[in-house]
């Protein structure tokens, strides 16, 4: 698919390398317990844009990928960007699922509390990661041939 001659897969992974990132910083910060009333609302509208930027990335890279022949050294690198792709979008989906449980039971106390702030910390760590690592994977295709 493509909007004004660009494909949609250049266009989107503009909100994914912004809001991943952007969700994984709220999520952190979610898990100070003095911040935790302001950071909900914040957390859930970026988690929530996020997944729907990297899924839309996910798949309008497919297609993306299925208009274009690569070969040689470009095939090698659209693999390394497609395997980080595809765990990118598993592990913010989980992350996504969790940050919004999180922030339902929000009063809740206790163990389960500490247990959902521990995995939104840790989810968003490995998600901001994962974000840079395949937004790095595909800036390579993208720059691939040039002196900068």
């Amino acid at each position: 698919m493509e909007i004004n001659g660009l494909p949609l897969h250049a266009l989107v992974v503009h909100a994914a390398v912004v809001f991943g990132p952007l969700s994984a910083l709220a999520g952190v910060a979610y898990a100070v317990p003095r911040w935790r009333d302001r950071v909900r609302w914040p957390l859930v509208v970026a988690v929530t844009i996020a997944v729907g930027a990297i899924w839309v990335a996910y798949l309008s890279g497919e297609d993306l990928e299925e208009a274009n022949q690569y070969g040689g050294e470009l095939a090698a690198l659209l693999e390394t960007h497609e395997d980080r792709a595809g765990m990118l979008r598993l592990l913010m989906s989980g992350y996504a699922g969790v940050a919004l449980l999180a922030a339902w039971q929000h009063a809740r106390t206790g163990p389960v509390r500490g247990l959902l702030t521990g995995l939104v910390v840790v989810l968003a760590v490995l998600t901001a990661i994962w974000t840079v690592l395949t937004g790095d994977a595909g800036a390579q295709i993208a720059w691939y041939g040039t002196n900068g």
